[in-house]
């Protein structure tokens, strides 16, 4: 394949012990590169080269990575995005949302933006990439699946239900080279004053159950789940896309 790929990588955490490790869904994403790319494969981390978290990335049968290098507290979104405009890339894999630092989710967004790249959220698979365009199939809920054609060159964020990364193994692990890049070191003023706090998920409504019977009680519960009150736009203004995210918010108390 002719088509220049690049994966995109952070430092993730363990959910239980919160260890520095290897980002689950940013190794799909290498996992994912290295399917369609092999040895061309070319993977990106902004941070600290001395990590060794990272190490787990190349253990995976990298021979090398490229290090932005900058300290933490920088702000990694000007370095990716001036690297990522001059080296050519037709196709960028990174994984949804960081699982150390910030983790706001902004960062794919923010980069495709400023790149002036589409961007394909939830990314499953890629079918084929051919004639300046790819096929891709998008992760949708309830294990539902849209195949999407999208122009060359395009971002995107890889789903969990994208392949599991293959095991790291300590021989390539160590073997490989972190090649440190010197760049432009900007200050994240807006990390600066953030206070951080871990993330909890939100309540799950549970329905009430109106049934007289255990047999009634029963198939409620056993139930397949429906959507009932989704709404989907197609074909609308931005400003009719707007609104109706705007009313959505107002009925789940997000904005008062």
């Amino acid at each position: 394949m002719n088509t220049k790929i690049i994966s995109l990588v952070s430092i993730g955490a363990h959910p239980t012990s919160g260890r520095p490790r290897r980002a689950d869904q940013d190794a799909r994403a290498v996992e994912l590169g290295l399917q369609l790319a092999g040895d061309n494969l070319q993977v990106l981390h902004a941070g600290d080269v001395a990590e060794p978290a990272l190490r787990a990335y190349l253990g995976m049968g990298l021979e090398q990575m490229h290090v932005l290098e900058q300290p933490a507290g920088a702000d990694a979104l000007p370095a990716l995005t001036a690297y990522l405009r001059d080296a050519g890339a037709q196709v960028v894999l990174t994984g949804s949302q960081a699982e150390t630092g910030e983790g706001s989710g902004m960062l794919p967004f923010l980069l495709a933006e400023g790149l002036g790249w589409p961007l394909v959220v939830g990314l499953a698979q890629v079918e084929s990439i051919s004639d300046g365009s790819a096929l891709v199939l998008q992760a949708l809920p309830r294990g539902q699946r849209r195949r999407l054609k999208v122009k060359l060159p395009f971002l995107a964020t890889v789903d969990n239900a994208a392949p599991k990364p293959r095991q790291s193994a300590y021989g390539p692990a160590r073997r490989g080279v972190l090649n440190a890049d010197d760049v432009e070191v900007l200050d994240d003023e807006l990390l600066a004053v953030a206070t951080l706090q871990a993330a909890k998920p939100r309540p799950k409504r549970l329905k009430v159950i109106k049934a007289k019977s255990g047999a009634d009680r029963m198939k409620a519960a056993t139930a397949k789940a429906s959507g009932g009150g989704g709404q989907m736009l197609k074909g609308v203004t931005p400003q009719a896309g707007a609104e109706a995210i705007l009313k959505l918010l107002i009925e789940e108390g997000v904005v008062r």
